[in-house]
């Protein structure tokens, strides 16, 4: 039998998929000596150099372990760049438990959000410090104290509100 030599796309090579070309595929082994898994994880060979060596994930594992990342840098460098680093994309692992649903770790509802935004407390606020919360803006914000003031008035309603959504949903809880 003959050896196929067209290809089967009729002249159309993004039929195709990309990246399905018919060589075979360089593999990089990993460099440790004796090892023959894939060595698809860099490393570098010394601080600040663009030589890398490629190693398989247990080896890698193995050489990263006793790596100093802040070796020679002083206490506030260090610091600095530890910081730098926390507003990147990898200051989010911080806050995976928020998943989906936004701010909070999901055992508080969309309104107790609002509630707590409204008294200006932190998600995770105990409710002793909601109540203190909103006993020191009702102090604040109480038609006596601030007579004829429309504004004040209004803001002292929806913080009575806020507070009693934050209250149902304790003792719903305690309950």
């Amino acid at each position: 039998m003959a050896r196929q030599t067209r290809s089967n796309d009729w002249g159309f090579p993004r039929w195709r998929s990309y990246g399905s070309e018919r060589a075979a595929q360089q593999v990089r082994l990993c460099d440790r000596e004796g090892c023959d898994a894939p060595g698809d994880r860099p490393a570098p060979k010394s601080p600040n150099s663009p030589e890398r060596w490629y190693f398989c994930e247990a080896h890698a594992g193995e050489y990263n372990k006793n790596w100093n990342y802040f070796q020679g840098l002083s206490a506030e460098d260090a610091a600095r760049r530890e910081a730098e680093e926390r507003r990147g994309n990898d200051g989010f692992k911080q806050s995976s438990h928020y998943a989906w649903s936004g701010p909070g770790d999901g055992t508080r509802s969309r309104e107790e959000m609002r509630a707590l935004d409204m008294l200006e407390v932190e998600v995770d606020a105990s409710f002793d410090d909601i109540k203190a919360a909103y006993r020191r803006l009702a102090k604040l914000n109480h038609p006596d104290v601030t007579p004829g003031d429309s504004e004040a008035a209004a803001r002292f309603q929806a913080i009575q509100a806020a507070y009693e959504v934050l209250r149902k949903a304790d003792e719903r809880r305690t309950a």
